[in-house]
């Protein structure tokens, strides 16, 4: 067998560290210390000498995977410490199922080598409108009027347009509603992200399907525990790795810099391979990584579940909350029509909604509202702090 190489400040194996060619010397670069070191004369010959282990057993990992933005390397050793200890966690009905469909069952040991980009990894936001707030020909209490029933009380905009001109005779047409949005939420993202306040220990992370065009996509969702805040939001038109990580990077960015975060999720991959790509990219101190809890089925069928099970119900109501918002449009035409009735929506959650867990009050408490009677004139206020 080839012998290993290990860095000798962590003695971490050799699949946790890669190439930094420089003109005369060769290095590599430890991802769990991020220190470097030179490397023996004997593997400076030939790059092909350099390859990935297996860290229980040392086994040669083979290539299994290769897609756009990720490429699986997996452990063909049936006889690894890590394959047998998991064989050793499943109960009797389990091995059965798994000697019939082996492939339902991840217990071999596998390496995961991503090729995000920091575009790829962006946080989706609304376009900015040509719609100028500050220069519209209506007065700011009827755009506050047409946030608070297009956003606070769930109305569509023709229904919104319709409610103005029969009951204040105020002529307005449902693009004009769209348009005043779209101009909101282009202020209340940045807001949203900057006054959304520290995580909590425990959140809570779950995707809710939208349609655009006639098509499936998701909202991905994360939820403190305790403050009920909306910490994180995003659309993407699949369930894959990167919206996953998009989404718990921007849950984490708040939190303190020794906080050891749990994020409890469903039974999605798309989570716990997010949540390797994360502690290997970004958390180089083990005690601070991140820790992952599935909670599984609509039963408790393991000690997690049993657990866990009121907190994945939070997440479970707040997609409730979304599809009452969303469920009057009746799908949209765009993804920007999508993004700006999400990052509203978080908008009012967050800091104009009462919550009945925290004793009808809002998540995130603004002094700057507290003069302010009406929710018409709490919208105007926060679009005042936000420009």
């Amino acid at each position: 067998m080839p012998e290993l190489i290990k860095c000798p400040h962590c003695e971490a194996p050799h699949q946790y560290i890669y190439f930094n060619d420089g003109k005369k010397k060769t290095q590599l670069i430890c991802k769990v210390c991020k220190q470097t070191f030179k490397i023996h004369k004997r593997f400076k010959k030939n790059r092909k000498d350099i390859e990935l282990y297996c860290p229980h057993c040392h086994y040669k990992l083979y290539e299994w995977k290769v897609q756009q933005l990720v490429t699986i390397y997996k452990c063909g050793n049936k006889k690894c410490s890590c394959r047998e200890k998991n064989l050793q966690k499943l109960n009797p009905a389990e091995r059965m199922m798994q000697k019939l469909i082996p492939t339902h069952f991840k217990l071999t040991y596998q390496y995961r080598e991503y090729h995000f980009t920091q575009e790829q990894l962006e946080h989706s936001k609304p376009k900015n409108s040509k719609v100028n707030l500050f220069r519209i020909h209506s007065s700011d209490n009827l755009l506050g009027l047409i946030l608070t029933l297009h956003i606070s009380f769930a109305m569509s905009a023709r229904k919104t347009a319709l409610f103005l001109r029969m009951v204040f005779n105020v002529h307005i047409s449902g693009q004009t509603v769209l348009n005043y949005a779209q101009a909101a939420a282009h202020y209340c993202h940045q807001f949203n992200l900057k006054n959304k306040g520290p995580i909590d220990d425990i959140s809570v992370g779950d995707e809710t399907y939208i349609k655009v065009k006639a098509k499936h996509h998701y909202v991905w969702f994360v939820i403190s525990a305790k403050k009920r805040t909306i910490t994180a939001y995003h659309i993407s038109d699949n369930r894959g790795t990167q919206p996953a990580v998009v989404a718990m990077l921007e849950a984490k960015r708040t939190a303190h810099e020794k906080q050891q975060l749990i994020f409890i999720t469903d039974g999605n991959p798309s989570y716990q391979a997010g949540l390797h790509f994360i502690n290997n990219e970004y958390e180089s101190d083990i005690e601070n990584k991140l820790k992952h809890i599935k909670v599984i089925g609509l039963e408790n069928l393991d000690e997690d579940s049993t657990e866990y099970r009121s907190f994945k119900q939070i997440i479970e109501r707040l997609n409730r909350t979304f599809k009452q918002h969303h469920r009057p449009s009746a799908g949209f035409n765009t993804l920007d029509g999508a993004i700006t009735l999400t990052t509203l929506f978080v908008t009012h959650y967050n800091f104009l909604r009462p919550h009945m867990a925290l004793k009808y009050k809002v998540p995130v408490l603004l002094h700057e509202l507290d003069g302010c009677n009406t929710i018409q004139e709490k919208w105007l206020k926060i679009l005042s702090l936000a420009a």
